[in-house]
């Protein structure tokens, strides 16, 4: 139930995220969802590809620096309260969100989220105990 996610540390300037797509798109990698971050010197692309394996190679191949890192991704109610009563069944639990983002597709009714959490396999328990649906990776690199 957890979901592979690789971060791309680049450098803030003019051109860079250019050079991961195109690098990701030259190796026929598809992005499923991504979130960046950024500071004055450098920025934290975070990315779930449906093939992150060969993604890190062709990333570190082109001279980025690539990590990995497991998130979650879960289906959120998509209606007022929705993410709220997820986000107190976690405070409750006592498990903090270290950043999430919203992912580009809907699923029916709910819509996907991503997060990371600082106790993950804690989180899915908790999260799949009160009948939250966790996505499979699978699921997640299909979409």
């Amino acid at each position: 139930m957890k979901v592979e996610q690789i971060s791309i540390f680049l450098e803030n300037k003019s051109g860079r995220l250019a050079e991961v797509t195109a690098t990701l798109a030259a190796a026929g990698i598809n992005i499923r969802a991504l979130s960046l971050a950024d500071t004055a010197d450098f920025g934290i692309l975070r990315l779930i590809v449906n093939d992150s394996a060969k993604a890190r190679d062709v990333l570190k191949a082109g001279g980025f620096t690539v990590g990995k890192n497991e998130v979650v991704a879960l289906e959120v109610p998509d209606n007022p309260g929705g993410l709220s009563g997820i986000l107190r069944l976690l405070d409750g639990a006592g498990i903090n969100v270290e950043y999430m983002y919203a992912f580009v597709q809907r699923s029916g009714d709910n819509a996907i989220i991503i997060f990371r959490f600082d106790e993950i396999d804690k989180a899915i328990e908790t999260l799949t105990k009160a009948g939250i649906r966790v996505l499979k990776g699978e699921e997640v690199y299909a979409l």
